[in-house]
């Protein structure tokens, strides 16, 4: 037995190979964090990267910090949502007849 110290050894690594290939970007990202300069650089990047926001940002106090967040989503992400709910709208069979007055003055 040797009396030098035990070495330790570090967690392994992800492959190289993974490393390496760009990761999809997701659709709808929730950022969260400290109401400060951080936070705001974050999501000044996420614009910068083509999200934009969605919804107002929300806040809350921890006790010791107001804690913030913001979701943001690509552009895409909407128009393939509207796009899908248009489909299902156009394939619906509407065999219902309503009465000529019963929607007047209603959007």
């Amino acid at each position: 037995m040797s009396d030098a110290p035990a070495q330790l050894v570090p967690a392994a690594a992800p492959a190289a190979a993974a490393q390496d290939q760009p990761q999809e970007k997701l659709a709808y990202r929730l950022i969260t964090g400290p109401d400060d300069r951080s936070f705001c650089e974050r999501i000044s990047a996420a614009l910068a990267e083509g999200y934009v926001l969605h919804g107002s940002p929300a806040a809350t106090f921890n006790g010791a910090s107001v804690i913030v967040a913001q979701a943001v989503i690509l552009p895409a992400a909407i128009a393939t949502a509207d796009a899908a709910v248009a489909t299902a709208v156009d394939e619906l069979d509407f065999d219902v007849e309503f009465p000529g007055d019963a929607f007047e003055g209603h959007a």
